[in-house]
């Protein structure tokens, strides 16, 4: 299975994933508006023991099997005041 992969121009490293390059059929249009342009980054075979940057590759092949599309969204961002806070907390325990 082929997809192609294009990164967003208003929300950085976040990612579409469709079946055929250029078809976004299957993508709502509120998700589009919101993704904004998408540039195309590369068309990769999903095979194998390929591995993907920030996605699971059989999560991928399933969603684009099931919904048509496949979105990779940032990692969250860590609250490194949070994680200071529960550092102290557990020193003091």
């Amino acid at each position: 299975m082929f997809c192609s992969i294009y990164k967003s121009p208003k929300k950085e490293n976040t990612y579409l994933y469709v079946i055929k390059k250029d078809d976004f059929s299957a993508v709502p249009e509120t998700l589009l508006a919101t993704f904004g342009t998408p540039q195309l980054v590369m068309v990769v075979k999903l095979a194998g023991d390929r591995k993907l940057a920030g996605a699971d590759i059989e999560k991928v092949k399933s969603d684009l099997a099931t919904v048509g599309y496949y979105l990779q969204l940032p990692p969250p961002v860590t609250n490194l005041l949070d994680e200071y806070k529960a550092a102290k907390a557990a020193i003091k325990s």
